[in-house]
C-alpha cells in the first residue's frame, strides 16, 4: 500500500495530503490528552506504534508503484481509538519513507489516508459492531484487524485508479485491476494479521487484564455479593 515516491500526479498528492491533515491534527490532540490524563498508558501506546511499524515494514512486491504488507493499525485502533492512529501512522510512514525507502514524501498524504485514517476507523467500527453483536473478544479483534487491512488496500486501489483510469473502462476497470492484483497477496496477509493481533490481545488480556478493562476493550468482571 506504500505508494512510491513521485508515482502520483502532483494534484493527487496534494489533495490526499490535505484530506489527511485534519485527522493527524485531531489525533495529536487526542493522544496528548490521553497521555496527560493516563500517563501509565504511554508504554502500551508505544507497543501499538512499534507493532504498526514492524508489520507495515514487511512488504511484498505487488501493484506497480506500490506493495503489499500487513498494516498493524488495527491493534492501536482497538486499544486507543482511531484518532490516535493517524499521527502514529504518519510518523511510522515518514520514518519508513526516510529510512527504508518505503513510500515517499510526495505520496505521504495518500499513504497516511489509506493506512492511518481509513484502516483505523474501519477497525474501530468493526470491533464496536462485533462486540455489540455479542461476538467474543478474539473474534471481534480478528475481524477488526483483518478487515481494516483489506479496506486499507481497497482505499489504495481507489487512489491508484483515480490517478490512472483505464483508457477504455475508466475508473471502474482500473479499480478492479488494482484491487484484483492486491487481493492475491493481501487476503492471506490480512488473515495472518488478524490472527497475530488476536495473539497480542490475548497476551494483554492474560497478563494485564486491568489495562484492557480501563481502555474499555475487555468487559469489567461482575462483582458478586
Amino acid at each position: 500500500m506504500h505508494i512510491m515516491e513521485g508515482f502520483l500526479p502532483i494534484e493527487h498528492a496534494v489533495g490526499w495530503s490535505v484530506a489527511a491533515a485534519p485527522f493527524v491534527a485531531w489525533g495529536i490532540r487526542s493522544v496528548n490528552r490521553r497521555i496527560r490524563e493516563n500517563p501509565e498508558q504511554r508504554m502500551l501506546l508505544g507497543v501499538a506504534a512499534a507493532f504498526t511499524f514492524v508489520l507495515s515494514a514487511l512488504k511484498l512486491p505487488s501493484v506497480t508503484g506500490s506493495c503489499s504488507h500487513p498494516t498493524g493499525t488495527g491493534l492501536g485502533a482497538v486499544l486507543f481509538g482511531p484518532a490516535a492512529m493517524a499521527p502514529i501512522g504518519a510518523v511510522v510512514l515518514l520514518f519508513q519513507a526516510l529510512l527504508l525507502a518505503h513510500g515517499g514524501l510526495t505520496t505521504l498524504g495518500a499513504n497516511i489516508f489509506s493506512m492511518a485514517v481509513v484502516g483505523p476507523f474501519a477497525a474501530y467500527g468493526i470491533f464496536a459492531l462485533a462486540r455489540r453483536l455479542k461476538a467474543s473478544l478474539a473474534v471481534s479483534v480478528f475481524l477488526a484487524a483483518s478487515l481494516a487491512d483489506l479496506l486499507t488496500y481497497v482505499t489504495t486501489s481507489v487512489q491508484l485508479a483515480w490517478a490512472f483510469p483505464d483508457p477504455v473502462g475508466g475508473f471502474g476497470a482500473s479499480f478492479l485491476k488494482f484491487a484484483g492484483i492486491f487481493a492475491l497477496t493481501q487476503i492471506p496477509l490480512a488473515i495472518s494479521e488478524g490472527l497475530l493481533t488476536v495473539v497480542i490481545c490475548n497476551a494483554l488480556a492474560r497478563f494485564n487484564p486491568q489495562e484492557l478493562q480501563d481502555l474499555g476493550v475487555a468487559p469489567t468482571p461482575e462483582v458478586r455479593a
